[in-house]
Order: structure tokens, then sequence, then C-alpha cells
């Protein structure tokens, strides 16, 4: 949607004119983004304007070369004229050099706090964003919206001055030259440029299709040759129809690149004949003196070349209101997302809480909870204290509310009444930093990034040393695993870890957890989808883990509670049941039901 030279113009997309009516984007707040920049704006406004004025000594150079200094055998004057256009090239290149290297130089110093802030404040975002918002609509946002602002933040808005400033001059130096010229060219002009319009939006509503196409393509590679969509594709015998989807998808390209090619070669033959006929009507004319009364062959021929000349910044102008709403369009998107409410702020004066001196004492105070688009609460009145170095575990039915109480404890969200405390202070009153460095959480759905071991155990502590990497995975049991691998912490692990089983990628992440060291440990259904063997090992690297830590435990296995200072029963956001394993199996409550299930699981309908 923006107007590049050579590639003609474009028009306003409906889409664009539709965002900016739900989300409009004031000048203010478009000027502030170049605000810290404004005298480099100014100093390349100046040098534009310079670039404009010094290019139109070209043509009087010409004619008096052809007027003057050859008729008369003047070579001295030959000489200077000569040296003249030579210099006008030369300061006008630099001048172009120098405006190139401000203008972009401010477009993506613009462009790169546009991403920075986007990606930062969506980091502060809480998990409720996350889980609503599809992942491609995000990096769409970050990636290609931002890139989208390129063409206005380092061309779109120089180009107004500079072919407003190209146009001004060059139609004061054809009225210098000849003025009946300058009429005639009033009369020829128009026609060729909006041919030139017709052939381009004809082009250009191709190229958004084939965009369209090409993005489907992509769209396609990534859910068929991705490693989740490999498998999905080997196991559900999919690879046929996948196939059959692309190749009709590249069929469609073969089409549309054709009409690419084929696009407006008619009205390009027509235009053609125009910009033949504009200077053969000029000569036309300079042959008639009654017309144009008296003119030198020189002025003809610099009429001709700012005849020429002044199509260009023309056609520049008439697109430069669709590129502009465009921009404005993508604007609104990323400032939709900068405007977003933080659901998790960050406090503006953190209390300090030194790792050394953290004890583990959590406290959750009459806490309750409810989602953003909820109209019930998930949590009512929780009202509990975990000691420190204690373990506590929590079972209960689906939506009973496990999974917010940890995910309240690690501040994935904030209480709606209430407060959760570490040590006695609010955990909304700690810096990002100290949470993090004092609270670890595992959780069922591993994550490791595609990068080394190595690397992704430092992701936890980046000071860390091999020896102390190898005692972490040491202690999390999978030490042999690593130590058999031809490259042993240098191995990449996979997209999202799956060089790995999924017993092998929890002790890698229990052995970054350990190299974090909290105070406090969250364990949020680490066992419940691996198999007895694996899970026996594993219990015993999170034993490992949880030794002197406060730690908070949501399992399906009851046997992986069975070591739990204590157990709480929720039920409905309610903590119904509380006490020590054998305390709760001698009540005949609901924990003691549960002890003749077989192998002590948890039914289905107790499963989050």
């Amino acid at each position: 949607m923006q107007f590049e030279a050579g590639r003609g113009p474009s028009r306003v997309d409906p889409k664009d004119l539709a965002q900016l009516a739900e989300s409009p984007v004031s000048w203010r707040r478009v000027l502030a983004l170049f605000a810290p920049h404004k005298w480099e704006l100014l100093l390349v406004t100046a040098i534009i304007v310079a670039t404009s004025v010094a290019s139109l000594a070209q043509p009087f150079l010409v004619r008096a070369v052809i007027d003057d200094a050859l008729p008369n055998k003047n070579f001295p004057l030959l000489v200077w004229l000569a040296v003249g256009m030579v210099a006008v090239a030369a300061f006008t290149g630099v001048l172009g050099v120098w405006q190139t290297w401000l203008a972009t130089g401010v477009g993506q110093k613009v462009m790169h706090w546009l991403r920075t802030a986007v990606f930062g404040h969506l980091q502060e975002q809480s998990l409720s964003f996350f889980k609503r918002t599809r992942t491609g609509e995000i990096q769409s946002r970050l990636i290609q919206d931002v890139s989208g602002l390129q063409s206005v933040m380092t061309s779109t808005a120089t180009s107004i001055a500079s072919n407003l400033t190209t146009v001004v001059a060059t139609a004061a130096a054809m009225v210098a030259l000849n003025w009946q010229l300058s009429l005639l060219t009033l009369l020829v002009l128009p026609p060729a440029v909006w041919m030139t319009r017709r052939v381009a939006l004809l082009r250009r509503d191709i190229t958004s299709a084939k965009q369209r196409t090409l993005a489907d393509m992509q769209s396609q590679v990534e859910e068929a040759l991705s490693i989740n969509g490999a498998m999905l594709t080997h196991t559900l015998g999919m690879a046929d129809m996948r196939l059959d989807q692309f190749a009709d998808t590249s069929h469609q390209l073969i089409g549309l690149e054709l009409r690419s090619q084929l696009a407006g070669r008619w009205r390009m033959a027509t235009m053609g004949i125009g910009f033949a006929a504009i200077p053969a009507l000029l000569y036309l004319a300079a042959g008639v003196p009654q017309l144009v009364g008296g003119i030198t062959i020189g002025t003809l021929i610099a009429f001709s070349s700012l005849q020429v000349s002044i199509f260009r910044p023309i056609m520049g102008l008439l697109n430069i209101g669709a590129s502009w709403i465009s921009s404005l369009a993508l604007l609104s998107r990323i400032f939709g997302y900068l405007d977003l409410p933080v659901d998790v702020p960050e406090p503006e004066n953190p209390v300090p809480l030194p790792k050394e001196s953290v004890r583990g004492v959590v406290r959750f105070e009459h806490v309750a909870y409810r989602f953003p688009d909820g109209d019930a609460d998930a949590l009512s009145d929780i009202d509990l204290t975990i000691e420190a170095g204690e373990s506590v575990a929590a079972v209960g039915e689906t939506g009973s509310g496990k999974s917010t109480l940890a995910n309240l404890l690690v501040r994935l969200a904030d209480p709606t009444r209430g407060r959760v405390t570490l040590d006695g202070v609010d955990l909304r009153q700690l810096s990002r930093q100290d949470r993090t460095r004092v609270i670890g959480m595992v959780t069922q759905e591993t994550y490791l990034a595609h990068a080394s071991i190595a690397e992704n155990l430092r992701a936890a502590n980046p000071q860390a040393d091999d020896d102390e990497l190898w005692r972490a995975l040491r202690t999390a049991q999978v030490d042999e695993v690593v130590a058999a691998l031809p490259e042993g912490l240098a191995t990449v692990v996979g997209a999202r870890g799956h060089r790995f089983s999924g017993g092998e990628r929890q002790r890698i992440a229990i052995a970054r957890t350990l190299l974090a060291d909290p105070r406090v440990l969250v364990l949020d259904e680490a066992t419940s989808a691996l198999d007895n063997d694996t899970e026996r090992d594993l219990q015993a690297a999170l034993d490992a883990l949880s030794v002197g830590r406060t730690t908070f435990t949501i399992a399906h296995r009851l046997s992986t509670i069975q070591g739990a200072d204590r157990i709480i029963v929720l039920d409905r956001g309610r903590i119904v049941e509380s006490g020590s394993p054998a305390q709760l199996a001698a009540a005949g409550g609901r924990y003691a039901a549960l002890l003749g299930t077989p192998k002590g699981k948890l039914p289905p309908h107790w499963v989050q």
C-alpha cells in the first residue's frame, strides 16, 4: 500500500479506513514519535529544498551550452558550463546521500522505539491476554505492522517535502523558460498521469491478491512442516490432503503471476504513445512562432527535460494520501497494543527483598479471584499459611481453583480481593527481579528454547559455570542422558525441546530451577502426563529440588504427594479440607474417598 518509485501509486484500502474509524490516531501522538528528532528532520527538510533548487540549474546550463557556448565557439564558457554540470550533479548527489542517511536513521530509531515499546509492554500482560490472543496476531503486530511503517518513517514524510518542492521549483523554471509551452504542458500532462494511475492501481490489486495467496502458503508450510504439524500429519494420515491444499495454492500463484505480468499492457502501450506525443507536441509548437514566440534550441531541450522530470513528483504527491492512511492504520494497530492496560503492573516503589534474607513464609489472606471475563469468583476467601520449608499439596475437581491458586503465588495474576504475601510483604510490592529470584515454578508443559542445553540452563543463572550445570543435572537425575550425547551440554534441544522425551525435558527444567535456587517452589502437575517409571525418576528429582524449600504442589496422582506436610482439598474455589495425609485419611472425607481409587489416581472429573 505504499508508493514506491517505479511501481506506481496505491488507493486507500477500506480496511485501513475502518481501522482508523474504530481507533483514530491523533496528529499529536504521531508528531510525538518524531519530537526527539526534530532538529534532524529540520536538517533533512533543508537538504531537500537545497537539492531541488540546485538540480534545476542543469537545464539552464544545458541551454547556455547549446545557445551560447557552442554557436559562439566560446571554449572557456563551455569549460565553465561543463564544470558547473558536474559540480551540480556532485553537489546534489552528496546531499542525496546525506538526506537518505539522516531520514533513514530517524525512521529506524522511531521503529526501534516502537518495536521495543510494544515488546516490553506485552511482556507486562497477564496470562489472560495470551490465552485470548493468537500468537500469530501478536507476531504480526510486533514485526509486520512495525516493518510496514518503514515507508512513512523513512521516505513518505520526506517525499512530501521533496516532491512538493520539486514540482513548484520545476513549474517555476518551466514558466521562466517559456510560459506558452508551460500552458501546453498543462493540457497533455493530466491524461498521462491519469493513465499511469489506472495501470498502477490494476497492478496493485493483483499484487495484493498475490500477497494474500503467499500468506496462505506460508501458513500451510508452518502448519504442515512444524514439529507439531508433522506429528499430526503422520498420526492422522493427512499428507495427501495437505499436499493437495499446497498444490492448489501454488497453482493459484501461476494465474496471479500471469495476470501481474500482463496487466495493463495495452494501457502501457497507450501511455508510451502519450509520452512520445508530449515532446512531439513541444517540437511541433516550437515550429509555430505564433504559438510560443521565438524559442531557441537550447530552451526547447531544457524545457523537454523539465517536462519529463515533473512527472514523477506529481505521481508521488498524488499517492501520499493513500500511503499516509495506510501508515496511520498500522500505527492504530500498534498503539492499540501500547494502550492495553497492565493487569499485573510493576510497583512504582518496590519493597527490597534480598534473596539471602528470605525465609519463605507464604500467606494467602482472604484471597478471592475472578477472571476478567468471568461472572463468578474462581477463588473465594482463601486463607492459607505455608510456613518456611513446609510442603503443601492441593487437590480438587476441574475448575476448583488449584492452578489459579498457583498462578497467584507466582503472580501471573493478582487477587481480586485480599492479598498474597511472602515473608509479610505483598507480592504486588515486590519487583519482578526480586520475586522471580525467590519463587520458582515447574509445570507440566515444560518450555525449552531452541538452543543448547547449557543456554537453556543458564537462563536461570547466567553466571553458572559448567561444573554447576552438571551438578544441577545430576541432582535432577538427567546428567547421564546429557553425558551420553556426542555434544554434551552443547546439544541443541530442538523446537520446544522435542529432542528429548517428556520426562527428560521435565528433568532438564528441574535442573534449570535448581540453578535459580528459589526459596519458594511451585510444582503445577509436573508429573501428570508421565508413565510410572518416568514419574518415579522425576519424583526423585522433585524431592531433591524441594529439600529446604517452601513447596506448593498440584498433582493428579496421590502417590506423588504422600510426602507432603499438609494437603488442602479445594471445591468451587474454597478450601474444604486441610491437614496431613494421615489426618485426612482418618477423617473419612473427600481425600479419604480418593485413597480407594485404583493406584491412587484421581477420578477423571478431578483432573484439571
